[in-house]
């Protein structure tokens, strides 16, 4: 019997005809490959989820019941399903730590109204207005003010008020709270005529949560992109070292992080000078007033969209909804946001129309581990391209070969045998590769098809080996142009 069946006994006896089915060529080499994605933050007391327990999440109302409204993960859930609302996502959430320290800032009212009018406030983002009425005093000014914030229950902070004095207060312990933006007037309102209000930044915050605590709750879930909201050097180096060891070939359920930092230009060029992984993006928050946890958010919503769609095509020019802008005058000039390219921070522009949007995602991997410069991770498509090649080829060959036998090449066995041989696996590296060329993901086959090595184990007969000498398609980023022009 040549054909080699998969359920259907040689000793058959009873007169019958017998059908099976096979699968293994059913599908073709493009593989889908749906992305899962996990927002990572803190929770409040007011939250119905356990922390530490992964929960697929569907909306911004479902989130705000289980982590407490105005809550880190509450806010970066609801940023994220307003920029992708198709991607599977889940949250983990993690309480304050104990000996933690809340960010704290303030507002000094001086001088009574001479007329009535709207004081527009922004905490984090969020517009907060309060109603002044002529002759008010700075005492009930600022009553009224954190009286405000305190009902604005997606507010990134609470509020108290003494002798015309707002101490605000972030919702949680940790460092995160010292970017929270504190301003007046953001869209050009105009303050009650009489009335001045000093702002005095968030600081203080200190002690962010046990970052390996989050990661054990991920347990060896695959998580293709993590919005990771804390940029504290042990949180940073926790995340690394869990995700190089999940893209290794022994796990692979690798993924990409993403997190956002506050700061001049010159801390976040240090920041990002301060790592070196290839799973790592950091988006600079530099004026943003967005908190940077919703930012990280935005930033892993567009990654995680479409780059499901395909990892290949760069991010530039695509919408971080729900992001404010920076003024003007605190946006980064061209020539900046370059240095933290190559610093190792990623960047947005803002357009005509006040809308920020992703100008280049990077990782922060810049040296190998001789300390050479190398660019071979430099753009987040890179690693993502890379996860679906891995994960394209190893479904490819699992689906049309799941049992079978394996044997050198130059044997004459029967037709319909289910054998593996070394020339066999080359041909089907080839094919993989042009449906891969097919998906604008590889190029250059030819050269592959001449390079690609297949062949048995020398010590173990029964383990083939391949060698994919992959050409990644690249992004077009930059043009370079010169005009030879003739008077």
């Amino acid at each position: 019997m040549a054909i080699s069946f998969n359920e259907i006994p040689a000793a058959l006896r009873v007169p019958f005809v017998f059908a099976e089915f096979d699968s293994s060529n059913a599908l073709g080499a493009a593989a889908l490959m749906p992305f899962k994605v996990l927002v990572c933050g803190q929770k409040l007391a007011t939250g119905t989820q356990a922390e530490l327990t992964p929960v697929r999440i569907t909306s911004a109302e479902q989130a705000a019941t289980l982590f407490g409204a105005g809550s880190m993960l509450a806010q970066a859930l609801a940023m994220y399903l307003e920029n992708d609302a198709m991607t599977e996502v889940w949250g983990i959430a993690v309480d304050d730590l104990a000996a933690g320290v809340k960010a704290t800032g303030a507002l000094t009212v001086t001088g009574a109204a001479t007329e009535s009018g709207t004081l527009a406030l922004y905490v984090g983002g969020r517009r907060i207005r309060v109603a002044v009425t002529s002759g008010d005093q700075p005492t009930a000014i600022a009553t009224a003010i954190a009286a405000a914030v305190n009902a604005a229950t997606d507010s990134p902070c609470t509020a108290t008020s003494n002798a015309g004095v707002v101490t605000l207060s972030a919702q949680h312990k940790g460092e995160a709270g010292n970017g929270i933006d504190l301003r007046l007037n953001y869209y050009s309102e105009s303050t009650p005529a009489g009335v001045a209000v000093a702002i005095v930044a968030m600081s203080g915050g200190t002690g962010n949560p046990d970052a390996d605590e989050v990661i054990a709750a991920m347990a060896d879930t695959q998580y293709h992109v993590i919005c990771w909201p804390w940029t504290d050097t042990a949180s940073l180096v926790a995340i690394e070292a869990e995700l190089l060891d999940r893209s290794g070939p022994l796990r692979m359920i690798e993924g990409q992080a993403i997190a956002s930092a506050v700061g001049t230009h010159g801390t976040l060029g240090t920041l990002g000078d301060s790592r070196n992984s290839p799973h790592l993006t950091i988006m600079h928050a530099h004026g943003v007033p967005t908190p940077t946890w919703e930012l990280a958010a935005a930033v892993t919503a567009v990654a995680a969209f479409y780059g499901n769609i395909d990892p290949a095509r760069p991010f530039q020019t695509l919408p971080l909804s729900g992001v404010l802008p920076p003024a003007e005058a605190d946006r980064f000039t061209m020539s900046e946001n370059n240095l933290l390219l190559f610093d190792g921070i990623s960047t947005f522009t803002v357009d005509a129309g006040g809308v920020v949007r992703v100008q280049r995602l990077i990782t922060t991997y810049k040296t190998n581990a001789a300390g050479a410069d190398d660019a071979a991770y430099l753009d987040l498509n890179t690693p993502l391209t890379l996860s679906y090649l891995r994960h394209s080829f190893r479904g490819y060959i699992l689906r049309k070969y799941p049992r079978h036998k394996l044997a050198d090449d130059g044997n004459n066995f029967g037709p319909g045998q289910a054998v593996m041989t070394p020339k066999l696996g080359k041909a089907e590296a080839i094919a993989w590769a042009r449906a891969m060329e097919n998906l604008g993901l590889m190029e250059n086959i030819d050269a592959f098809g001449a390079a690609v090595l297949c062949e048995r184990n020398a010590t173990d007969r029964n383990r083939l080996d391949w060698m994919l000498p992959t050409d990644l398609v690249n992004q077009f980023v930059v043009g370079a142009v010169k005009i030879s022009f003739i008077l």
